[in-house]
């Protein structure tokens, strides 16, 4: 095996680890992100959980709507929050994620 194989062998190896803790990384956050939006909701317990599975299988299932799911569920129960602070909560919950993941590592 050449250096330039070994190199590329490494980098793809990087690739793979990366890519693999930005999927934990996200579907973290958006179980931190349901159970903040079942909290807005006013759901609880088993309840709060189940919405949470919700949102991890929306950003699956649904093209990575979760923004989307949040912003419609919130306005249907006619929760007063602004895009931007969704946004903004889902970039914090982000980096906690990501803090917790890398914490755990």
């Amino acid at each position: 095996m050449t250096t330039f194989d070994k190199r590329e062998k490494g980098f793809e190896k990087e690739f793979a680890h990366d890519e693999e803790l930005k999927f934990k990384a996200t579907a973290r956050r958006d179980k931190l992100l349901g159970l903040w939006a079942a909290e807005k909701l006013g759901l609880t317990g088993p309840a709060a959980d189940a919405y949470a599975k919700e949102v991890v299988v929306a950003d699956i299932e649904a093209d990575h709507d979760v923004f989307g799911k949040i912003r419609k569920d919130l306005d249907a129960k006619g929760v007063s929050l602004s895009d931007h602070q969704i946004r903004r909560t889902m970039d914090e919950l982000m980096a906690r994620a990501i803090r917790e993941i890398k914490a755990s590592g």
